[in-house]
């Protein structure tokens, strides 16, 4: 495994890092926040816990929505019975709906105050390394959560704090206001990118490089589309992952080109599919560690390999020549 520094900080985390929306507890009657058809349960998820340590990553992705918080739960109870908390870096997220109710939702004082802590419960933690909004809160000033997050940082609940998908002009402001203000700035991106995805190199990929940010893309895999054929085979994930199924259904015709390149290359390479278009993503100047996400054996052992893949110049100019424009996806 390689280590690298975390954007502009001194932090070190492995190369990859383990996304963990997976792990959890599965849908089942009522709907829920976060809660999917095809999560695995507690029992089921810590050999893929048991497997990334193994394999020395060192840093575990989740969020307070994913499976209603029982990832953070079996996150939490799996790194405290098998690790020492030093040894690895945490990192969750707060914004979505955890209840349905006023406050039960977004970047307000108080939703942020209370998510955290129950989010430290979960975790079985006195502090998260790496706290990140979820997404943009259009219904709270900015000014108010850059200041809480602030608090939590100097209150040693937090050590970091990072933001996800939202437009560039977003996150610039963020970082100026926090800077006029003398608060913490966010030090990470989690932005959608991957091979199907490019619209992020537009601007925010500049700015984070810009302001020495670290980008930690989610989905590097578009969710499961870039390891296969195109259609060539369904899992459970894919019949019911309706949210995925709306996010790449405008441009079939072009990621259907995007994706035989990939099986052309891997094919030339004798590789998996994933390998490669992971080793595209790593190969990216402003990549810092993209969220891998496993629920076979094999999906964090291709993960682990693509960091010794070295694509040519020749190979990522065709892998990129069939993308075309695409609606911006991914920020809400």
């Amino acid at each position: 495994m390689e280590y690298v520094n975390f954007g502009n900080t001194g932090l070190k985390v492995s190369r990859l890092a383990l996304g963990c929306m997976t792990y959890g507890a599965p849908a089942t009657g009522q709907p829920q926040p976060g809660r999917h058809a095809w999560t695995l349960n507690e029992a089921d998820s810590q050999p893929f816990l048991r497997q990334a340590l193994d394999l020395g990553i060192n840093f575990f992705d989740t969020a307070n929505v994913y499976s209603s918080g029982e990832s953070e739960t079996v996150l939490g109870r799996f790194l405290k019975a098998n690790t020492r908390r030093e040894a690895i870096v945490i990192a969750t997220k707060v914004h979505m709906p955890m209840r349905d109710e006023p406050n039960g939702r977004g970047l307000s004082r108080k939703a942020i105050l209370f998510e955290l802590d129950q989010s430290l419960q979960r975790l079985q933690t006195d502090y998260v390394d790496l706290y990140q909004i979820h997404r943009w809160d259009y219904e709270t000033p900015i000014e108010e959560t850059l200041e809480v997050l602030h608090d939590v940082v100097k209150a040693g609940k937090v050590r970091y704090i990072g933001a996800s998908s939202m437009f560039a002009w977003q996150f610039a402001k963020a970082l100026y206001l926090a800077r006029l203000n003398g608060w913490t700035r966010f030090v990470s991106m989690q932005n959608h990118y991957n091979l199907l995805y490019r619209e992020e190199e537009r601007e925010m990929i500049g700015l984070c490089q810009s302001e020495s940010i670290a980008v930690m893309p989610w989905s590097p895999l578009a969710r499961g589309r870039l390891t296969r054929a195109w259609q060539s085979d369904s899992t459970k994930r894919f019949e019911t992952d309706i949210y995925g199924r709306t996010m790449y259904a405008h441009t079939e015709e072009a990621d259907h080109k995007v994706v035989d390149r990939l099986g052309q290359i891997a094919e030339q390479r004798a590789l998996p599919r994933a390998q490669i278009a992971l080793a595209w993503l790593l190969a990216k100047p402003a990549v810092t560690t993209p969220i891998v996400g496993a629920s076979k054996p094999h999906h964090l052992e291709d993960a682990v390999a693509a960091l010794s893949v070295r694509l040519t110049n020749e190979e990522i100019a065709a892998l990129e020549e069939p993308y075309i424009p695409h609606p911006v996806l991914g920020f809400n």
